[in-house]
This record gives structure tokens, sequence and C-alpha cells, in this order.
């Protein structure tokens, strides 16, 4: 049985971002990071996804009143060639680690055309659309991506090796709205099974399996299996790609040597991000990215629907609607969430 719905609360972006910064400002971080994780949140929160907007303030707090994630982290850059840039973390919170390597990636970008960064010594950053939302607006194409706790059994394997490693690929256009792609490798994140437990209800049988790799529609048995990759071994493949470039190469944990937030909250985990940006100013003039993107946009949406009620869309359309109407009408937050910011930014 499902629990009786509550009506959401609305926010404006101006005070839904002073109540996050006050949060984490109460959680010990300084001003500054507590502007930079904030700003990532709530732009997740007004995109609609809610699972990892300032929802994120219980796993993010219980970490950083434990220890497990450093409140004061230390976070620097390295430039190890003109256009790559070296972040560690500093065990800091997750969208902080990664505003700090989306700036060195776009600084370094802004200077050689093209600019990677590799993070490590972080923690869950959030999804990848926000970033590639600040970099489509400064005039940056991108590729992002994260490695994360392991959910995932190899293909054919028995126990989970793998996360569902997030990618997304952010496209700008200067006359209208950018390519937003952002997507994990697994067919959901946990976050949803896990608020689908909360609410009690059931799942679809394709999201993951119990511990014997049966497809399950129990919350509870999903969430003690394995997710299921998109694609079957493809999506296993392609997990294994985002982990290799997150994790190995950014000299951060990776597939198994990644703490899991769950069972040990109070240990760094030590995930690792990618960053690669093309500063698409090089390729032409802001006339020409904006015809062809609209143009690209335009075959697309041409294309005469199945479904009247279900017209033909654009990576990132929905989300970046959802952002308009968000500014325009106010930022839903469901009531626990809402309670949670409240408690976390009342003056103590």
């Amino acid at each position: 049985m499902s629990s009786t719905a509550t009506p959401p609360t609305k926010y404006s972006e101006a005070e839904l971002t002073r109540l996050g910064i006050l949060a984490f400002r109460a959680l010990g971080l300084p001003e500054q990071d507590a502007q930079d994780v904030t700003r990532v949140l709530v732009l997740a929160d007004m995109f609609g996804l809610s699972t990892h907007g300032l929802s994120r303030l219980e796993s993010y707090g219980d970490r950083l009143k434990v220890g497990g994630i450093a409140a004061q982290a230390q976070v620097t850059v390295s430039t190890v060639a003109p256009a790559l840039r070296l972040v560690d973390g500093g065990n800091g919170v997750g969208p902080l680690v990664g505003m700090h390597a989306l700036r060195a990636a776009m600084e370094a970008a802004g200077e050689c055309g093209v600019g990677v960064a590799f993070a490590r010594a972080s923690n869950h950053f959030g999804p990848v659309s926000p970033y590639s939302l600040i970099a489509a607006q400064s005039g940056f194409a991108s590729i992002i991506g994260s490695n994360a706790t392991t959910t995932i059994a190899p293909w054919g394997g028995s126990d989970a090796r793998l996360g569902n490693s997030p990618i997304g690929f952010g496209v700008p256009n200067p006359g209208g709205d950018p390519f937003l792609l952002d997507m994990a490798m697994s067919v959901v994140a946990r976050a949803k099974i896990r608020r689908a437990l909360k609410q009690g209800q059931s799942i679809p049988d394709t999201w993951a399996t119990d511990q014997a790799g049966r497809p399950t529609t129990d919350p509870a048995a999903a969430l003690d299996g394995f997710l299921l990759p998109i694609g079957g071994h493809k999506g296993y493949g392609l997990a294994l790609m985002v982990d290799l470039f997150a994790g190995l190469l950014s000299n951060a944990a990776y597939l198994t040597h990644v703490k899991s937030w769950v069972e040990a909250p109070d240990e760094p985990q030590n995930l690792g991000h990618f960053f690669i940006l093309i500063d698409t100013r090089r390729l032409g003039s802001t006339a020409w990215l904006a015809q062809r993107m609209n143009d690209f946009a335009a075959i697309l949406h041409g294309s005469a629907p199945v479904d009247p009620d279900q017209p033909v869309i654009v990576p990132g359309e929905i989300e970046l609607g959802r952002l308009a109407r968000s500014r325009a009408e106010g930022i839903d937050l469901d009531a626990d969430t809402a309670a949670l910011l409240a408690a976390y930014a009342s003056p103590r």
C-alpha cells in the first residue's frame, strides 16, 4: 500500500538556493563550497531529477556528520599538460569536486580548444546534466562521466562488481536550447528503487534482479540484488569504459575498490569523474552552430509521432522544459525533502 501523498512545497530558485547554502553551511562547508554544491543540486531539482537533488542532503549529511566526507575539503588542481588537468577532491562533497573539475576543464578548453579534467578522491556528484548545461551555456560541448558504488554484476556473473557508471553529453546551441543527454548504464538508478520502497510501491521487473539473479518487482529484493544494465552486454561494456576513464585513469578507486556509502558511510569512497570539453567557438561562429543545431532538432521534430500526444523530442528537452517551468512557477520539493532542508537550514 502506498503512503498518503502530501502536496509538495514550492520554492523560488533564489529561496531554494538560499536554504540549500544554509543547510550545507550548517553541515560545516565553507560558503563558496556550499554555493557550488547547492548550485548542482538545485538545478537537479529544477530539471525534475528529485532523487539527485536536495534530497541528497540526507545521505550527504549523514556522511558529513560521521566524517565519511570531509566538510573542509582541500580541492587541488594540477596541470600535467596544456589541455590536461588532474583534480584531487580531498574527499569533498561530490558536487563540489565536480564543479572544480568542470571549471578546470573549461579553463583548459578555453586555452587549447579541448580540455580534459580527471578527478579523484570524490563522492557522489549528483546528475551529469547540471554540469553539461553550465558548460553549454559557456559554449562548450561536453562528455562527462563518473563511476559509482558497485550495483551491477559482470555480464554472466553472480555478484556486483561494477557501478552504473553515469555518463552525459552536451552540445550548446547559441540560437536555442542545448542538447543534453544524461544517463546511467543501469536501467534506473538505485535511488528510484529506494524511493519505491519508501513509498510502498512495486517496481517493473526490468529494473533489477534479486540476489539469485531473478528479475523482481519487489524493491527490497532489488536493493539486495543487482541492477540490470541497459542493452544487456552492450550496457555492461559501456559501464566498464566509463569506469576505466572515471576511475582507473583518474587514479581513483574502480570496480570493487569503490567503497559503498551505504555499508561504510564513515569511509572515503574515492570516486572518480572525467570531464572532456570542446570549445565550439573554435569550430565556427555562433551563427553557424545555431543554424546547424536548430536544423538538427527540426529534422527530428519533423517526424510524425506514432502517438499524437507524444511528439518526438530531442535529448534534454523534457528537463529544460521543467527548468523553465520551475523558474516561472516555482520548484516542487516533496514533504520529506522540505522537512530535511528546513531542519538543516534553521538557525541553531
